[in-house]
Order: C-alpha cells, then structure tokens, then sequence
C-alpha cells in the first residue's frame, strides 16, 4: 500500500540530497534558528501536551520545543527519510524521545483531534495551492478542540540565497502570501500574526490560529 505513496514527488531540504549533511549549517546562516526558536516561543508549550511538527526536516524544532518544556510529547512528519534519519540522530545525542514518521502534510496519518499543537516552519511555500489548502484541512482535522497551530513561512520577496539558494536544481517553490485567509478556509479561528523576523531567505511571519 505505501509503495505507490512514498514515491510521491517532494522536494528535498536543500534542492538535491548531495547538500543534505550542510543543512543546518546553512539553515543557522540564513536566520533559521530565530523562527525555530520565535515558533516554540509562541507555542505556550506545557509538559504533558501532544505537539506534531509537520514538515520537521533535521529535528530542529522538535528539539527546541523539548529543551524548553521537558515533558510534551513530540511528533515530527517529514516525506524524506534520510531527514529523518539526521532527525532521529540529532534527538537521540540530545538524549530527546520523539515519534518520527515518514508521510506528506496534506495527508497526515494521524486521527482525529490527537494534537494539542501543531507546528509548521518554512514549509508551506514548499506546497502548491492545492496541497497547501489540503494540509491546512488535515490540520485542522487532527487538532484537539481549542489546540493550536503555529506557523511561520516567508511572506514577502524570497531572496536568491540563504536556504532557497540551494534550491536551483528544483522547482522555485510558490510563496505563500495570504496566510491568514488560508487559515480561516480552513476552519480555524482566531487567527493573529504573532511576529515577524528578518532573514536571508526574505521576510518570516508567524501566525497563530484556534481549533473550533
């Protein structure tokens, strides 16, 4: 059943899998780590709450979150698996316990309101306008009543370097600039741009939306 589905088309972290080891290198030059750490910070993580990454690439954010609040219960998504495999490392030398599965955002594999957050960092851009209005509905669909996504995505000119610098040898990805209607087709409430930041792949907005 998964042979046809795992060889869906993505695209990979840094454009071809040959870049994958400078990853966070080249993710920590272009201001990367400032939206991991503003995502986990708006999060109002507690010990105890299911937190699900999507798009979790190398594990960054999944362990900024544990290193803040020992205790939430962490899941990452990716659709690559060598990223998971660096993710999986990377977690397991800081001696972090997280669920790690391998799927696409528009299809998560997951039940109904299992996640008290949701997470989305420099991701979105990657999807085409359907998939992007398909993962935001399974979003909304495996949040808990009251649970919360933070997501943070270039919403302005994505400059030629930085992260998307390496990403020639594949398509350019759309950019996402209407966040907030998005959200709200999607069912989500109380819709708030909670920060912005400056970095070398464009200008970040960070929003934050409400499960009914």
């Amino acid at each position: 059943m998964h042979g046809h589905h795992d060889q869906r088309a993505f695209l990979p972290a840094m454009g071809t899998e040959r870049l994958l080891p400078l990853y966070d290198v080249v993710a920590r030059l272009a201001g990367a780590n400032r939206v991991y750490r503003a995502v986990v910070d708006a999060a109002d993580l507690r010990p105890g709450l299911r937190v699900l990454d999507v798009g979790c690439g190398t594990g960054s954010v999944l362990l900024a979150a544990a290193r803040r609040v020992p205790g939430v219960e962490i899941t990452g998504l990716d659709p690559d698996p060598r990223v998971l495999d660096r993710a999986r490392r990377k977690l397991a030398r800081a001696g972090v316990t997280a669920r790690l599965d391998q799927g696409y955002a528009q299809e998560l594999p997951y039940p109904d309101g299992v996640f008290d957050r949701v997470l989305s960092t420099l991701m979105l851009h990657h999807l085409g306008s359907g998939a992007k209005t398909a993962m935001l509905a399974e979003v909304r669909r495996v949040l808990a009543p009251g649970g919360v996504l933070l997501l943070a995505d270039i919403t302005g000119p994505m400059r030629g370097h930085g992260l998307i610098g390496w990403r020639r040898h594949g398509p350019q990805p759309e950019i996402t600039a209407a966040i907030p209607d998005l959200l709200v087709d999607a069912g989500l409430r109380d819709v708030t741009e909670s920060g912005r930041a400056h970095t070398r792949m464009g200008p970040v907005t960070l929003v934050r939306a409400v499960a009914g």
